[in-house]
């Protein structure tokens, strides 16, 4: 596979991933966070199950034990991230959800630096403030308040950073991306039914009231979304990953305008556009200011 096809690919997850949004938006209407997101992934989890069985079964080597534990630890970032997301869309738009998360392309270097000592690019300290100052003109051009459904998806935008870091470094050379996916959401699922069975009540009629969103959302945005990431990422650059991820946010917003009828006005359009600006210039920037080195850094 080609790096075009590649990231032609990741562009398929973020569209299917802004799509997702609406899914996760409606089912709040019929069942609460928990219930949903530890059904959808468990349903993800079930589906890939047989191919990542087969998938284990050629590789003649077994993972590691370094290589088990960052999938349970990629586990443990999507379930945070995930739920964060879920119950913040609870009081926050399918717009605003779309775009605090793709904030991830931003705080990934920060969260290199901060783990492993990989340090950012100057151009960074433009990009940070640029995605903030879009936090709080879409917030209604001033630093606040911000709604809590959009500071839980702002924190949870910190796990999914987490999540593609974890790929990248402990993930993406086992050569299992059916594998991968299917670990991470057995783990996302599992912690997930566990807080439902905590924090709210059993209820089988709303389960199969949300049963259209909940299949998108385990079949489509889930398993097919996340392993075409984990298996295009084998074949291309970290940046050019995230860039092609971050279009989730610009989709989004373009379900959630079609769909659901919601609309931004003239500064909060700004504002979308200076976050993905600040996206772009995170991860376009440090190649253009040096044309001299090999695109695979």
């Amino acid at each position: 596979m080609t790096r075009l096809q590649a990231n032609l690919l990741l562009l398929l997850a973020g569209m299917i991933w802004g799509l997702g949004f609406v899914a996760q938006s409606t089912a709040m209407d019929k069942l609460g966070p928990w219930t949903y997101t530890g059904v959808r992934f468990l349903i993800a989890a079930a589906a890939l199950l047989p191919l990542a069985q087969r998938e284990a079964r050629r590789d003649a080597q077994p993972l590691t034990r370094r290589q088990r534990t960052g999938l349970a630890a990629i586990g443990c970032f999507l379930f945070a991230g995930s739920i964060l997301q879920q119950i913040g869309m609870v009081t926050t738009s399918v717009t605003n959800a779309g775009f605090l998360t793709g904030l991830y392309v931003v705080l990934t270097p920060l969260m290199a630096l901060t783990l492993f000592r990989v340090r950012p690019h100057a151009v960074v300290l433009v990009a940070a403030p640029m995605a903030f100052a879009g936090i709080a003109m879409m917030g209604g051009a001033h630093l606040g308040p911000l709604s809590p459904g959009d500071l839980l998806v702002i924190v949870g935008a910190i796990f999914w950073s987490l999540q593609i870091l974890f790929i990248s470094r402990f993930a993406a050379d086992t050569g299992r991306p059916f594998g991968l996916s299917c670990v991470q959401f057995a783990v996302a699922g599992g912690l997930s039914l566990i807080g439902a069975l905590l924090l709210e009540p059993f209820d089988p009629p709303a389960i199969l009231a949300a049963a259209p969103e909940i299949l998108f959302a385990g079949l489509v945005s889930a398993a097919i979304g996340f392993t075409i990431q984990s298996f295009a990422q084998q074949y291309t650059s970290g940046p050019q990953a995230a860039v092609m991820l971050s279009s989730e946010t610009l989709f989004a917003g373009l379900f959630g305008a079609l769909i659901l009828g919601e609309r931004l006005g003239p500064v909060a359009l700004a504002g979308c556009g200076l976050i993905f600006a600040s996206m772009l210039l995170v991860e376009l920037g440090p190649p253009l200011m040096s044309p001299r080195r090999h695109p695979d850094a």
